[in-house]
């Protein structure tokens, strides 16, 4: 019973660290995301989307500086899924 309390304890211990890690790897794809949706001319077709996508990575920014993980996180993967949905319009109209 106290190892498996011990495991528990452990277990629980690796999953908040992995939560409260900095999200650098969403920040990336955000970034990524929204320089190629730039690239393929999507401020022109998707403008309203592209300006939710940099919001979005800017108020990631903001919560990473203040060390708000969990809401940076948040933000940044939502900035990629606008610039994705930007980029896809962008396409689509072309």
């Amino acid at each position: 019973m106290r190892i498996a309390l011990v495991l528990l304890s452990c277990l629980l211990s690796i999953g908040l660290f992995a939560c409260a890690a900095a999200p650098v790897q969403e920040m990336s794809n955000a970034r990524q995301a929204i320089a190629a949706a730039d690239e393929a001319g999507a401020e022109q077709v998707a403008a309203p989307l592209m300006a939710e996508a940099r919001a979005l990575l800017e108020s990631a920014e903001t919560k990473l500086e203040r060390h708000n993980y969990v809401g940076a996180r948040t933000d940044a993967t939502n900035a990629r899924l606008k610039a994705v949905e930007a980029l896809d319009q962008t396409k689509k109209k072309q």
